[in-house]
Order: C-alpha cells, then sequence, then structure tokens
C-alpha cells in the first residue's frame, strides 16, 4: 500500500489537491447558495492553496479576478483594482528604495561598519550580527538582508578557527605535535612540568577531544547562523514596510476603517520596544543553547586576527563613493517623510496639502523618482575633478531599471492584492457581517486571553504558511470579530500582524529560515528545539506590549470612532452595512 501511494499518488499531489478541494467543498455553495457561502468557498480553497502551496503563492492570489465575477460577488474591475492600492503602492516603492541599498552595497558597509565596534568574541560577535540584521531587515527584504549576512558570518567564524582548522589537517597536526614535544624537553629541564605539558598535549589531540572541539566550532556556527534568521524575522516587524504583514495589515484597515491611528510613526514607536526586548531574550537563548555563559576567552591574537579581517573587508569597499552617500541622503531624507508625514504628537507635512489626501506612496515615489534621476558618477560642474574634460557619455542613475526588475518581488505584490480583493469580497457578500454575529460568544472572554489565543493561533500557521497569506487570511476576519465583540480593532490586528512573522521552529516556515538552514548545515531538531522557545516568547512578549504600550501609542483599550460606524460602499453598490457598538460588553471595565 505504501508503496503504491509512493509510486503513483505521492508525485501528483499537487494536482490531486487542485483538483479535490474544489470538488470536496463544492455543496457548500451549492446547498446554500447564497453570497456569503460562495465567498466563503473561494476563501477556503485560497486558504488550502496557500498553505499547501499547491499553486505558487501569487497564482492563489489571482483566483479572486476569475472566481468573485463568476460567482456574482464582486464585478471584474472591482476585483482587479485591488491589486494596485496605494498600500501596494508603498510596497513597490519601497522594495525599489531597498533594492538602491543593495545596488550601491550600502547595506554591506553598514553591516562590516557595525561588526568593527563589537568585540571578536562569539557572544559580542552575535551582538553586532543580531542588530545589523535587525536594522536592515526594518528596510529591505528580510530574504536580501539574510542572503548577504551569511557570507560574512562565514567568513568570520571560519576566522575564529582557523589556526586550529589548519593544525587539525592529518599532516599538519603531526608535525606541530612532534615540534612542540621536543621543544618541551629541551626548553622545560624540571620533568614534572615536562610530565604536565606532554599530557596537555596529548589530551588535546586525542580523538575525543578533538570531536568535542569540532562540535563547539559547530555549535558556535549554528547559533551564529540562526542568531541572524531570528533577527531577520524579528527586525522585519520594526517598521511599517519591513514585512509585507503589516503592509496587509495598513490596506486591510484603510479599505475597512479608513482613517485610524495606525501609521508609520506610530507603528514603530510601538513595535520598536518589542523588536529590543525579543532581540536580547533571542540572544539570551542562542547563548544557552549553543555557545555558553561562562567566558571561553578566544586567544588575543585570534581576536585581533578577525577584527583584521572584518577591517581588511571594510577596507576592500573603498571610500564612500558619491552613490553611496547619495542613496543614504534619499533613504533618510524618505523616513523623515515617512515618519512626519502624521506622526499624531504635532501636525505632519500631509496637513498642509488640503486639496488631497497625501499619504506614504506618495512620499517614496518622490524618492524613487530622484534615484533614476541622479546620477551616480556626477562630472558636471563643479563635482568634476579639476583638469579633467567632460565625459564622453551620460552617468548611469543611482538606481538602474534592469536590476529591479530582475530582483524585484514581484509575486509579493500579487500577494497584497489578493488579500485586499478577499477583503473587499468579504464585505462585498456580507460573509464579514456573518462571522461578527459567529464569534459574537467571544465578549465572555476577557480581551487578552482574546488575543493570546488569536496569537498563538496565528503562530502555529505561520509556520506552515507565508506570513503574508496567513495575513490576507486572518485580518479581514479580525476586523469584523473586533467590531462585533465591540473590542479595539487595533488591540487584536496589530499583535496577529507581528504574531505572522515569528516563525522560528521550521525551515520552510520563512525564507531567512531556510536560508541558515542550508548554510549551517543544522539539524531540523536543532532548529525546533531553539524555534519552540522563541514562538512562546514572541508572542508573550507582544500580547503583554499591546496590552501595555500598546494603550499609550495607540489608545487600544477604548472602541474608536472610526470602528463604531463602519460604512462600506463598494463601486458596485453591493454592500453597504452599518455596525453600531455602543454596549458594555467587559467585566473588566471596557466599557464603549
Amino acid at each position: 500500500m505504501f508503496k503504491f501511494f509512493r509510486n503513483h499518488i505521492f508525485p501528483y499531489w499537487k494536482s490531486i489537491i487542485v483538483v479535490s478541494v474544489p470538488l470536496l467543498l463544492l455543496p457548500l455553495p451549492v446547498i446554500s447558495g447564497t453570497k456569503e457561502a460562495s465567498c466563503g468557498y473561494i476563501i477556503l480553497i485560497m486558504a488550502i492553496y496557500w498553505m499547501t502551496e499547491a499553486l505558487p503563492l501569487p497564482i492563489t492570489s489571482l483566483i479572486p479576478v476569475v472566481a468573485f465575477p463568476l460567482f456574482g460577488i464582486l464585478d471584474t474591475g472591482t476585483v482587479c483594482t485591488a491589486y494596485m492600492k496605494e498600500t501596494n503602492m508603498m510596497f513597490i516603492g519601497g522594495l525599489i528604495l531597498a533594492l538602491g541599498i543593495e545596488f550601491c552595497n550600502l547595506h554591506k558597509r553598514v553591516a562590516l561598519a557595525v561588526l568593527l565596534l563589537v568585540g571578536a568574541k562569539p557572544r559580542w560577535l552575535m551582538v553586532g550580527f543580531m542588530a545589523t540584521t535587525a536594522f536592515l531587515s526594518m528596510w529591505i527584504s528580510n530574504t536580501a538582508t539574510t542572503a548577504m549576512m551569511v557570507p560574512i558570518v562565514e567568513a568570520v567564524v571560519s576566522e575564529l578557527y582557523k589556526d586550529d582548522e589548519e593544525n587539525e589537517s592529518p599532516g599538519a597536526s603531526h608535525i606541530t605535535l612532534a615540534i612542540s614535544s621536543d621543544s618541551v624537553r629541551e626548553l622545560v629541564p624540571n620533568p614534572l612540568e615536562t610530565k604536565d605539558v606532554q599530557q596537555k598535549v596529548e589530551s588535546l589531540s586525542s580523538p575525543a577531544s578533538k570531536a568535542a572541539e569540532m562540535e563547539k566550532r559547530r555549535k558556535v556556527r549554528v547559533g551564529v547562523m540562526m542568531s541572524i534568521a531570528y533577527a531577520s524575522n524579528i527586525g522585519g516587524t520594526g517598521s511599517l514596510i519591513g514585512s509585507s504583514p503589516q503592509l496587509a495589515l495598513k490596506g486591510i484597515l484603510q479599505e475597512t476603517f479608513g482613517t485610524t491611528e495606525l501609521n508609520f510613526a506610530s507603528w514603530m514607536a510601538f513595535n520598536i520596544p518589542g523588536v529590543i526586548i525579543n532581540l536580547f531574550f533571542a540572544w539570551l537563548w542562542i547563548q544557552f543553547l549553543f555557545i555558553g555563559f561562562k567566558d571561553k576567552s578566544t586567544d588575543a591574537e585570534r581576536e585581533k586576527e578577525v577584527k583584521k579581517m572584518i577591517r581588511k573587508k571594510f577596507r576592500d569597499l573603498g571610500r564612500m563613493s558619491f552613490h553611496e552617500a547619495a542613496v543614504l541622503v534619499l533613504f533618510i531624507i524618505c523616513v523623515m517623510l515617512w515618519f512626519f508625514r502624521d506622526p499624531g504628537f504635532v501636525p505632519g507635512w500631509a496637513h498642509f496639502i488640503e486639496d488631497a489626501h497625501v499619504d506614504d506612496a506618495t512620499a517614496v515615489m518622490i524618492i524613487v523618482l530622484f534615484l533614476f534621476s541622479i546620477p551616480a558618477k556626477p562630472a558636471f560642474w563643479c563635482l568634476r575633478p579639476k583638469g579633467e574634460s567632460g565625459p564622453e557619455k551620460p552617468s548611469p542613475a543611482l538606481l538602474d531599471w534592469k536590476y529591479v526588475q530582475d530582483r524585484l518581488p514581484w509575486g509579493i505584490v500579487l500577494l497584497l492584492g489578493g488579500g485586499f480583493a478577499l477583503s473587499d469580497a468579504t464585505k462585498a457578500s456580507g460573509l464579514s457581517d456573518w462571522i461578527g454575529q459567529q464569534l459574537t460568544g467571544l465578549s465572555v472572554l476577557p480581551p487578552f486571553v482574546i488575543m493570546l489565543i488569536i496569537c498563538i493561533i496565528t503562530a502555529t500557521i505561520t509556520e506552515v504558511a507565508s506570513n503574508t497569506a496567513t495575513a490576507n487570511i486572518l485580518l479581514p476576519i479580525l476586523a469584523d470579530t473586533a467590531v462585533s465583540i465591540g473590542v479595539n480593532p487595533l488591540y487584536l490586528m496589530v499583535p496577529a500582524t507581528v504574531t505572522c512573522s515569528y516563525a522560528f521552529m521550521l525551515p520552510v516556515a520563512t525564507p531567512p529560515n531556510a536560508i541558515v538552514f542550508a548554510a549551517a548545515k543544522m539539524n531540523p531538531v536543532e532548529m525546533m528545539k531553539a524555534g519552540w522557545f522563541m514562538n512562546v516568547v514572541c508572542v508573550v512578549v507582544i500580547c503583554v506590549l499591546m496590552e501595555t504600550w500598546g494603550n499609550v501609542i495607540f489608545n487600544s483599550k477604548d472602541f474608536p470612532a472610526w470602528a463604531n460606524t463602519t460604512i462600506t460602499d463598494t463601486p458596485d453598490n453591493l454592500c453597504n452595512s452599518t455596525k453600531l457598538v455602543g454596549l458594555s460588553v467587559y467585566e473588566s471595565g471596557w466599557t464603549i
């Protein structure tokens, strides 16, 4: 039986899922015959396809373009507009800016500069690697950050144990021991001292000691590699453009409720403390598992060699070019434009434009235009060296479109668009109202318990499904659930969004996990052993943070006016619903 499945079923499992899932779920819309059931049918199919990856994730995201018009839920034009909303444009602009940083190698210069500031001991090197990775992941993709850091980690760890590895080759080991033994006899006349030194040499050369030493080095390598994957996953939650679940949250909130307290500044103010706390716990946990807290100092000479190697790599980059400096300035300007568009504590620059609503996509696209307009090697007017004639051909721009075209992850844009299309369809079909009514029973639970349960469910799903797909499935449901039970939507949706990136246990959970798993040749059990604790810690931290600091930033314990009356108008007027919530739903003092 097993042989039959292995030879005739397993090779075609994706095709079997693609065909069988719609057929097995078909009774749902056929028997019910309502738009709510039809919308639920499509969402279930997409959720299963996303979780199993029976179809490529971006292709699954295009199902709404076919299914929603055919089932009479949304017209084709309405569905298609979901794939290029303001949030998608902000995402594309952020990705292009990140590619501009990669194109000029500015991210590598930042990484090596940080490593020069820390010591050469494994634990402090880990601090440098984690801090650098987390910071870069806030602005460029987690995958690109991890892929860039892995070769640097390899070089540093190899340098850390270079001398020992050379001495452990068969020929080198024999010669070194013979010379050491003769030298000891000639230079140390005391027989007791000679015996002591010889015993030490013999103990170091024994197979058991070599095996233990090699295992220790392997653990250090695995630990440092794992630390950059964790830092990438955690650091990606630090800014609104760091990971796609944050952008999915922004788009779904904007589509469902309009203007909310969530913006670039409030997100960073809320989640940067959580990033720092989780990074600290990750650093302690990896030390405990792989390095140990006892200070096993490497010799001073070896530390010098490691620093020398890092300094050489930094010097090989040369002086900061105009290209790098210009990209750095544009990056800082972009962050300032995002942060001060509507910071909350003072009127933002967007408030001075009264005739139109200016959002974050406008800010980043200004910078994108400059990236393709400013020359990377200016040789005109005052920037031209004395005595040098003008250039024979135009200078290339700070960023090349071919580079962007080849490296921009267009699939994620479709994935976000598919999520927004699902959100539109749940409202237009009335499914969101139906789900909200079914979940009103949750109001008997304390709000913190509801949030904790949601985060645990999210952390479990995101281990086997894409974080963007997980956000697309859960966030529209949570938006309507929160309104139905009288909870601030941000109280449930923000922690769930952050938890979508907390996937530490499986290599397939995130691209950073897969990259370091392959690079370090680690055992899957090691990743699971380290990851379960991080999952628990990060979920607890984000829930406690939302309960305390979240109330300061988002006023999350009060039901907001923007959620009290939610009016959804689709272009074809398929749905126009109003929700009024004016109940005291919690004994814990949450009155609305």
